[in-house]
């Protein structure tokens, strides 16, 4: 008779775990030597921000749709981000700056989470003002809120050669999330790496009441601020591209509001939800 295989050892698991984290490390490594060339090619092939939105939501779509096992899906989009936020400071150093008005540790949690401890962060009393240090700066990043804001800060964003919204984080959205703050990426991209799902619109209108924000509510996701001076209000509107914008307008003139001016300020990727069953949607 056959004797069953013995279970493998406590020694023997342990080897296993420290060959694969030495493979784990060469292949981080290898990655740094691929992008010390990709530096190389860029210098003679693209000008302009080492930032590419469109790829790194692909990027984490395609995490998420594989991922699988018990190892909890914050820790692997935790080591992602860390990895794309690092090795893209290696190829043009860039500073975080955050807007802490509405919050300091959420805040703080967000930038953290999504771009780890080697880039620089730097904290700031109002949303404006961290727009304004990326406006002067060659390539860092302003995280804003994404849902909420004392004073229309995107009205900066309006200029032909401002910095733009690129992105939406968390890229991954789901209960529980622990860096869950919902915040507008603000920066300097090239066009071609832009990822346009989604456009932010700053618009502003006279007429501006509850009626109007209810009008609005079932199709755009709205940040406003009051606007007294003219009855009306500063919007920052979030709209599924392309053609939604005409439908925003229409309904503020349902609604017996009017529109003052509107300028693209940017665009993001759509949001990417797990939910509870675990399945992306």
């Amino acid at each position: 008779m056959t004797k069953p295989p013995s279970p493998p050892s406590l020694a023997d698991l342990r080897q296993e775990i420290d060959s694969i984290d030495a493979q784990v490390h060469q292949l981080l490594m290898q990655r740094g030597e691929i992008i010390d060339r990709l530096i190389a090619v860029k210098q003679t092939q693209e000008v302009g921000s080492a930032f590419r939105p469109a790829r790194e939501a692909d990027m984490m779509r395609r995490l998420v749709q594989r991922h699988h096992g018990i190892l909890p899906l914050d820790t692997v989009e935790s080591i992602w981000r860390v990895i794309i936020a690092t090795f893209t400071y290696v190829q043009a150093p860039f500073s975080v700056h955050a807007d802490q008005s509405l919050g300091e540790s959420a805040m703080r949690d967000s930038a953290r989470f999504h771009f780890g401890f080697t880039v620089p962060y730097v904290a700031h009393f109002s949303a404006s003002a961290a727009v304004e240090a990326v406006a002067k700066s060659k390539g860092d990043l302003a995280l804003v809120s994404a849902t909420s804001g004392n004073t229309p800060w995107w009205l900066a964003l309006e200029a032909d050669g401002a910095p733009k919204i690129i992105a939406r984080l968390p890229f991954i959205e789901r209960a529980d999330h622990p860096a869950a703050l919902p915040v507008f990426v603000v920066s300097r991209v090239a066009d071609s790496a832009m990822v346009t799902e989604v456009e932010t619109w700053s618009i502003r209108v006279s007429g501006w009441n509850a009626d109007t924000a209810r009008a609005l509510s079932p199709l755009a996701d709205v940040v406003a601020v009051p606007d007294t001076a003219f009855d009306g209000a500063a919007l920052l509107v979030s709209i599924p591209a392309p053609g939604g914008l005409d439908q925003i307008k229409a309904a503020l003139i349902a609604a017996g509001a009017s529109l003052r001016s509107s300028a693209l300020v940017g665009s993001h990727a759509r949001r990417y939800t797990v939910p509870p069953s675990g399945k992306s949607a």
